[in-house]
């Protein structure tokens, strides 16, 4: 008996069958993938975290890479307070972030990398905040007085050729050798700044960099990002003056 194609249950129960079939498919394919791009992101991470202080390593390197500059100086901070774990690697800013949302007495928990390189310290945090189309985050490298290091800077999307150079070497540069501390040692930040009138950035205690051409809110966002983001470590960065 020929079934007839031309009745709407026909239609109904193929598409029916099509989505179970389909979706079983592609939650197989799913499942079968999720260890490969869990270690994607790891070593994604760990790329990241490396990459303002300096060392630019390709993913087949992070691993023995991170392991040589980082290693398991890898801390929880609390308020002044460092707790030295492998756990601060798993540890999801913005997770921390919504949590702090739901509940306002929560002590966030903040990560911190501490990298080591031709014999200086590289304190490394992540931080995230929001742009104009969605998040944006960063990692940046400190020294003991809070001077920027380096920088990088990822977006989630933002606008290609505006918002997204915030991913590029011409923005994230200005921020090595920053002051984020004022002349008093009191935080400051740093404020991503329409008509700073330094092209150059050859002030660099002015607690201030240029701002992009066209991406106001995605400046102010940076802005806002680093400013909330680093003063939570300040109680730590105090204990390393003592």
């Amino acid at each position: 008996m020929a079934i007839d194609t031309s009745k709407n249950s026909y239609t109904i129960i193929f598409s029916v069958v099509m989505v179970v079939v389909v979706g079983t498919l592609l939650a197989g394919i799913s499942s079968a993938l999720s260890p490969n791009i869990k270690a994607n992101k790891r070593v994604e991470k760990m790329q990241n975290i490396m990459f303002p202080m300096g060392v630019d390593a390709s993913a087949e390197e992070a691993e023995g890479l991170f392991e040589q500059y980082v290693g398991g100086e890898q801390y929880i901070v609390k308020g002044a307070v460092a707790t030295k774990t492998d756990a601060a690697f798993k540890i999801e800013v913005k997770k921390e972030q919504d949590k702090v949302k739901a509940n306002a007495s929560y002590e966030q928990q903040l990560p911190l990398f501490i990298g080591k390189k031709d014999g200086e310290n590289f304190y490394v945090v992540p931080i995230r905040g929001n742009g104009l189309w969605g998040p944006v985050w960063a990692y940046m490298s400190l020294d003991k007085n809070m001077v920027v290091q380096g920088a990088f800077f990822d977006h989630a999307g933002e606008t290609p050729g505006l918002g997204a150079n915030i991913k590029e070497s011409f923005f994230r540069d200005d921020f090595a050798g920053e002051h984020v501390l004022d002349a008093s040692g009191a935080f400051k930040g740093i404020a991503v700044k329409k008509g700073n009138l330094d092209p150059k950035n050859e002030r660099k205690t002015d607690n201030a960099v240029d701002a992009m051409a066209g991406a106001t809110i995605t400046g102010d966002g940076i802005s806002a990002m680093i400013n909330k983001g680093l003063a939570l470590y300040v109680p730590y960065f105090k204990t390393l003056k003592n």
